[in-house]
């Protein structure tokens, strides 16, 4: 048997076996149940609309506030980590590896209950979503300053070399030269860890959120119990899918810009 055709073969039994799967799911699921608890038509319109007014607007506004706090600090960090100055990349080091390590809920919880307690910081600016925020902003630098850290050194030096043969200083040649090249081959892992925020701040909900200010993890969880559907599992499933109508653009967002960037490698 030639090889080709033994591959095809080999092919067609995979896709039988997948197809009967299909079939045995298909045939053993009560899909009436399923819709009823996961999909309940009754009152899905006032639970979607909560879910949007309220849940996404708190989601975008997080990730946002998160993301810029972090982009800022983030680059402190990454340059720290690369001055010559050795304590200035002991603590941008110190300071990466300590919030990359700590799980995100624990930094939440620590700055709005335990610095607030240590400190007598009571409340803190913005409550505890502020403090809460302020976590995020944290972990979030942590890792955008890794990101904007290899850019920087994935820029070839004979750049900044040049620049400098021109006279130009070395705070000029970082921003003007540098950077904007940094710039373009980290966006895509920029774009994922903006998608990774966005599910980072479904952990805001530890510190106990007023009604406006829920997020879409903790309304669509209030909404099995308080809403429309309670007692049925349709808010989480439509703020399962509002997740994915922000992130599936994203993510191929960041496919595309990989493979443009691949090509004009």
């Amino acid at each position: 048997m030639k090889r080709t055709t033994k591959r095809r073969l080999t092919h067609l039994v995979l896709y039988a076996v997948l197809l009967v799967l299909a079939v045995a799911v298909a045939l053993l699921l009560d899909w009436g149940r399923l819709q009823e608890n996961f999909l309940n038509l009754n009152g899905l319109g006032d639970n979607l609309s909560a879910l949007i007014l309220t849940g996404v607007r708190n989601t975008l506004g997080y990730t946002v506030v998160a993301f810029g706090g972090g982009l800022v600090l983030a680059f402190a960090l990454a340059l720290m980590k690369l001055s010559p100055v050795l304590p200035y990349r002991w603590l941008a080091t110190v300071w990466v590896e300590f919030f990359r390590g700590v799980p995100s809920l624990i930094v939440i919880l620590g700055m709005a209950f335990g610095v607030p307690i240590a400190t007598g910081w009571t409340p803190p600016p913005g409550g505890p979503v502020g403090a809460g925020l302020l976590g995020l902003v944290f972990v979030a630098s942590a890792y955008i300053a890794e990101t904007l850290r290899a850019g920087i050194q994935a820029v070839p030096k004979g750049q900044a070399e040049a620049a400098r043969s021109l006279g130009m200083s070395s705070g000029w040649t970082m921003t003007s030269v540098v950077m904007p090249q940094a710039l373009r081959i980290v966006v895509p892992p920029l774009t994922n860890e903006f998608v990774l925020l966005i599910k980072d701040t479904a952990l805001l909900f530890v510190i106990g959120l007023a009604a406006s200010q829920r997020e879409l993890t903790t309304l669509g969880r209030d909404l099995m119990t308080s809403g429309p559907t309670a007692g049925t599992a349709t808010s989480l499933t439509l703020a399962a899918l509002l997740y994915l109508a922000i992130t599936l653009p994203l993510t191929r967002l960041v496919a595309w810009m990989e493979t443009r960037q691949n090509r004009s490698r």
